[in-house]
């Protein structure tokens, strides 16, 4: 019999990947390829949605080569996506209106502003399970619809279709206009308790019904490829958050997973019950196989990477990345400093734009190898306040996070998380997880894979951290921390009017979170 396998196209921010996985969850091949970045305005981001349907046309078939394999032995396709990133297109003509307004643009502040001050913006959170922030996908879309002549008419005609990546993807793959939960989950349309879109959410932001793709699970019918792999299914499409979640085998509620990159992003398995957070996280769907999702808890760290590249490329302190590891090493701990790195304001679970980076604690005992460790641990403590708001949230205690991402290449900073939370830390086998993810929703909607227990046993650990016994000194150090965060706040203050925490009543400045 000929051997099948299963395809994954992961549409990432700055490129696409596309990777071919055996039935071992094993890499065969695979391809990838950047896309620009446009910066039209200062906070203004943009892409070009045709550029990145072109790169799939590419990748694709350089991922099928290089595993040595045929389309015909593709038994389905799962696609993952960056989340929010908005497109609108000519149902006719398939061309784009304008470029995509990516999920990092804030273009929307002041829409947004004056969105929160209406009739009803209480009412956001409470349906769609998101704060009303410029992050998600539908200021964007009013944004559009306002600014664009003529689009909102061809909107409410249904001449013009919206979509995130994957519904754009889809759509030039099969004609489909087919969205799926955890995507839509992220647009603020989404009622988060019916998976469908809400109106009293579209009467809000003024969002015409007919130009919204239809909403499916994350394995469901989004049509059978006519272009590219002609004649194979798209069996599944999730963001690529939950992906790493479902990737990781996350199936139970409780377990935890860390995509470590240039942000940090934490999510928790919370089962079929929707917990609504009041410890500043995201409430969500992790993703929806059967009949009914699986929820999750979603903690955003703004900076985890990027801290080692301005390490790297502004300080001057290191040449490559993987130095800090071996410059933090030469010290047993920080020497008493702490960098609380809120660049652009504190996220998860603090929400404050009007924090600023802080380094506090210096004495001239103080060495390079100790703000190197400082700049690690900086990622540690951000994942313990994420991790103790999800246990706070939850009522479920972590018994171990599974890692994936660049940083989790660091073997000094997956101890210290592993000590500061007082948990193992494990990275699994296979760590391209979005991936893996896609392409196991894929399977399992074409019978490819059996089961979650079938994938369950796919995953396989390549390297564990187990906590040092010194608690005490870790609460002590926590403290410290604490008391640092607090310091970072206040120093920016925005001309704009001062808005709420999306999960407290407590009179804060949100940050937008990262994707």
């Amino acid at each position: 019999m000929t051997q099948r396998f299963v395809l994954a196209i992961d549409q990432g921010t700055t490129s696409t990947r596309c990777i071919v996985f055996d039935q071992h969850a094993r890499l065969a091949g695979m391809a990838q390829r950047a896309h620009r970045q446009h910066y039209p305005r200062s906070g203004w981001v943009e892409q070009d949605a045709v550029e990145i349907w072109r790169t799939v046309e590419r990748i694709v078939p350089a991922a099928l080569r290089d595993a040595g394999i045929t389309v015909e032995q593709v038994a389905a396709i799962g696609i993952a996506n960056q989340r929010e990133t908005t497109v609108v297109w000519d149902r006719e003509t398939g061309v784009p209106v304008r470029l995509a307004i990516v999920w990092q643009d804030v273009r929307t502040e002041e829409l947004v502003d004056r969105m929160k001050k209406l009739p009803g913006a209480q009412r956001i959170t409470e349906l769609s399970g998101l704060p009303l922030a410029t992050y998600f996908a539908a200021p964007r879309l009013r944004w559009l619809l306002d600014d664009v002549d003529g689009l909102r008419a061809r909107a409410e005609r249904g001449e013009v279709l919206f979509g995130t990546m994957e519904s754009w993807l889809i759509w030039n793959l099969t004609g489909e206009h087919v969205t799926d939960v955890t995507n839509a989950g992220r647009t603020l349309l989404m009622n988060l308790a019916t998976r469908q879109w809400d109106e009293e959410l579209l009467q809000f932001f003024d969002i015409p019904r007919a130009m919204l793709p239809r909403i499916e699970p994350s394995t469901g019918d989004f049509g059978t490829a006519r272009a590219v792999v002609p004649g194979v299914r798209i069996g599944a499409a999730l963001g690529d958050q939950h992906a790493a979640l479902f990737g990781q085998t996350c199936f139970a509620p409780g377990e935890t997973e860390c995509t470590y990159g240039t942000g940090g992003f934490l999510m928790m398995n919370t089962g079929t019950e929707l917990i609504r957070s009041e410890h500043g996280l995201l409430t969500t769907i992790g993703y929806q196989i059967g009949p009914e999702p699986v929820y999750a808890l979603e903690g955003p760290i703004a900076v985890t990477g990027s801290l080692v590249q301005w390490l790297r490329d502004i300080v001057g302190l290191i040449a490559t990345a993987p130095e800090i590891e071996t410059l933090a090493s030469t010290v047993d701990d920080n020497g008493g400093c702490y960098l609380v790195p809120a660049f652009s304001g504190l996220y998860a679970p603090h929400w404050r734009s009007d924090a600023r980076g802080l380094l506090i604690g210096l004495t001239s005992y103080v060495t390079k190898g100790h703000l190197a460790r400082a700049v690690l641990e900086a990622t540690a403590w951000q994942t313990r306040d994420v991790v103790e708001a999800m246990n706070a949230d939850a009522g479920l205690q972590a018994q171990s996070l599974r890692v994936a991402g660049g940083m989790a290449s660091n073997n000094l900073l997956m101890q210290i998380i592993a000590d500061v939370l007082d948990t193992p830390v494990l990275r699994p086998l296979v760590t391209e997880t979005v991936s893996l993810g896609a392409a196991y929703a894929a399977g399992l909607a074409v019978g490819y894979w059996p089961d979650l227990q079938g994938l369950r046993r796919n995953w396989k650990v390549a390297a564990q951290w187990n906590p040092s016994p010194d608690r005490l000194l870790r609460e002590e150090e926590y403290e410290r921390w604490q008391r640092a965060v607090q310091l970072s706040v206040g120093w920016a203050r925005p001309a704009t009017s001062r808005h709420r925490n999306p999960s407290t009543t407590t009179d804060q400045q949100p940050a937008t979170p990262p994707t």
